[in-house]
């Protein structure tokens, strides 16, 4: 699979026993339909960042295409109040695409225990490019 963004080609990584897309030229990830909420855990919090997500019709950033259909993806705001990430969702529901760092600030979001497996796991195999973004 390509990288919507960069057009490299991406290498397929194992977390939480998920398969994720990685592109190593932007260092963007691809989660295939059902894959995020695989990898929250399984709280209130979940099911409150799942509810959050939100259509964002006059972004001007310009749309992705989705690595499976080609379709341009909707700009999604995920979060609620000054804690919200923008990422690409694919109007058919194949999957979502996460920029540099919006997977780990997802993940964060839909989590009530901020050092659990995802979140460490995510800081052990991304670990130079959080500590540069902050």
């Amino acid at each position: 699979m390509n990288c919507p963004v960069c057009k490299k080609s991406m290498l397929v990584l194992e977390l939480q026993q998920i398969e994720i897309d990685y592109c190593q030229g932007c260092d963007g990830i691809w989660l295939d339909a059902g894959e995020l909420e695989l990898l929250l855990e399984n709280t209130q919090a979940k099911k409150q960042l799942l509810d959050s997500f939100s259509l964002d019709r006059n972004n001007p950033e310009k749309p992705r295409r989705c690595p499976k259909c080609s379709r341009k993806m909707h700009k999604v705001w995920v979060g609620e109040g000054d804690k919200k990430v923008l990422i690409d969702k694919c109007k058919k529901d194949h999957g979502i695409w996460f920029d540099e760092g919006e997977l780990h600030d997802v993940v964060e979001l839909g989590s009530v225990d901020k050092q659990n497996k995802v979140i460490q796991l995510l800081n052990d195999m991304f670990a130079y490019k959080l500590k540069n973004k902050n």
